[in-house]
């Protein structure tokens, strides 16, 4: 029989994780559900910060996740490359369905080969002086490398929210996603704003590798494990809603943590395609979508 304090300890643990899932799939929010750009290639930008991080914190010793703050602009002007790029060679020509898909493709498998000729196949991890350390409150055990992920991941979902629904470009994001006519109507090009919307998709991905590094070691082919992770949560939450991806986050962290204690780990990522199938096929719009 199961206790209750493990129960317990695997709910918080759900929670924490939720809150770093939620950072992971803000960029697939966006680009996906705002743009209806299907970047399946949105993890290895993860994982490509995630080394970043390693490299910096190996050589320089700075801290990882100021590390990952200070690498935003760098992979805010990588996303606005990339999607210049989508743009002039695919859907400027209407060929961003089946051809487009390839192209993410063809640029995750190219940066994981990349990763794997520098670093090989050997796990990463960084040090920092509050990493290994942990919160006991009555019989439940908080690890710091959990907790910092978690509220940096909710800080940022936060802070998303109200860029797009505060600030002239954020709302300028959300009506390309409603009326790109409309919008270029009134004298803004909708390129520029997809743009930029996809380059924060992909700054908001190396924020996301930095958190992933603090919680345990990575390699290069670690970023398949989000595809269908951070895919389902969006799709759960509803596309393009960044309060919805919060919640869905949270229950799916929750969720894979109870299958993990309780069925054991190597249950927890079906969860995530189950749940990704079941709400296609019962609420295609998600919990909170359009």
């Amino acid at each position: 029989m199961v206790s209750v304090n493990l129960l317990l300890n695997a709910v918080v643990a759900g929670l924490l994780v939720g809150g770093f899932y939620a950072a992971v799939t803000l960029g697939i929010s966006v680009t996906f559900g705002l743009l209806e750009v299907v970047n399946i290639a949105h993890p290895v930008f993860v994982i490509l910060g995630a080394y970043f991080v390693y490299a910096a914190n190996a050589t320089l010793g700075l801290d990882p996740l100021l590390t990952g703050a200070l690498l935003t602009p760098l992979f805010f002007g990588l996303g606005v490359g990339v999607y210049r790029l989508y743009y002039a060679c695919f859907e400027r020509k209407g060929e961003e369905a089946l051809r487009g898909l390839v192209f993410f493709f063809g640029l995750l498998f190219i940066v994981e080969v990349l990763l794997l000729l520098r670093y090989g196949v050997d796990y990463r991890l960084v040090e920092a002086p509050y990493l290994g350390k942990t919160i006991t409150l009555g019989s439940v055990g908080i690890a710091y490398r959990l907790l910092i992920p978690c509220l940096v991941g909710v800080g940022l979902t936060l802070a998303l929210y109200f860029f797009l629904s505060k600030t002239y470009y954020g709302r300028a994001i959300q009506g390309v996603a409603q009326d790109s006519l409309a919008l270029r109507l009134m004298g803004v090009n909708p390129v520029t704003v997809k743009a930029i919307a996809f380059g924060l998709g992909v700054a908001t991905a190396s924020l996301a590798g930095a958190l992933l590094i603090l919680i345990g070691p990575v390699e290069p082919s670690l970023g398949r494990e989000y595809i269908g992770r951070a895919f389902a949560i969006a799709v759960l939450g509803g596309l393009g809603s960044i309060g919805g991806t919060l919640v869905a986050a949270f229950l799916l962290g929750v969720a894979e943590s109870l299958t993990a204690t309780l069925y054991g780990p190597s249950w927890a990522l079906a969860v995530s395609f189950g749940a990704l199938l079941l709400v296609l096929a019962l609420r295609p719009s998600g919990l909170f979508g359009r």
